[in-house]
């Protein structure tokens, strides 16, 4: 009895460690959640501005692209996310992306394809939806959150270019102008360019889609890359602009 007694008081104690250290860890999430959002631009940032072009022209290994994106849902769902659902969601995403993207390696496939974008989608508009959350929610509208407003912008084009990536492996010919298969190595950062393109109306012409739907595709992101910075981000401006202006008089 003794021995059972000092096991279920061992038990205890480790439960209570357990839950005081989630405690912690809640509190400093609750912290670090609009200085995160801030931290999430730079990742974000330094993945399809610095990792990306590097790939494509293979001056880095080849774990280095799917390890920094692995690392934004990571970080993402640290300092923003207090859904388990959500937490659930995305690793499953994760996995399924995985899965596909090993199998198409293997056992090319429309079946491949579509299971890999499908976990890369639900991966990346979970993300999206958290990071909406804590950039439209209540409270005191910060320069944090207007940065997390950026990487909202951001993640619209990487949902496109998901979606433009599965049509060129679906579709032959769907876009004009694309480097040769392989040349890339696997960075897509063609399609990434003709994304962005589309998004700020910057399109140079280079990379052009054809198949019907990737034009449609290429339309709406024009319109969402117009009406985002003009509406929802401009009016986060100019409610931080104008907290900060009062708290200023107050003082």
């Amino acid at each position: 009895m003794g021995t059972a007694a000092k096991e279920r008081t061992r038990k205890k104690s480790a439960a209570r460690n357990v839950s005081r250290h989630y405690h912690h860890f809640i509190k400093w999430q609750e912290s670090a959640r609009e200085p995160g959002l801030t931290a999430l631009l730079f990742i974000e940032g330094g993945f399809l501005f610095v990792v990306t072009p590097l790939a494509d022209v293979g001056w880095l290994p080849d774990f280095v692209l799917p390890a920094t994106f692995i690392l934004f849902v990571l970080a993402t769902l640290v300092v923003t996310s207090h859904s388990h659902f959500a937490a659930a969601v995305v690793a499953v995403s994760v996995i399924v992306s995985s899965v596909g993207i090993i199998a198409h390696a293997e056992y090319p496939s429309n079946f491949t394809e579509w299971l890999s974008a499908a976990g890369r989608l639900l991966a990346v508009g979970t993300l999206s939806i958290v990071i909406a959350k804590a950039v439209f929610g209540p409270g005191r509208v910060t320069w944090h959150r207007v940065q997390g407003a950026i990487v909202l912008y951001m993640n619209f084009a990487l949902l496109f270019f998901i979606v433009y990536e599965l049509i060129d492996h679906v579709v032959a010919n769907a876009f004009v102008g694309l480097p040769k298969s392989g040349s890339e190595h696997g960075s897509g950062a063609a399609l990434l360019y003709l994304s962005f393109g589309s998004l700020s109306t910057a399109n140079f012409g280079d990379i052009r889609p054809l198949y019907p739907i990737a034009r449609n595709l290429t339309n709406l992101e024009s319109m969402i890359g117009q009406l985002f910075p003009a509406t929802l981000l401009a009016r986060l401006v100019s409610l931080e602009i104008s907290e900060r202006y009062r708290e200023k008089k107050d003082k």
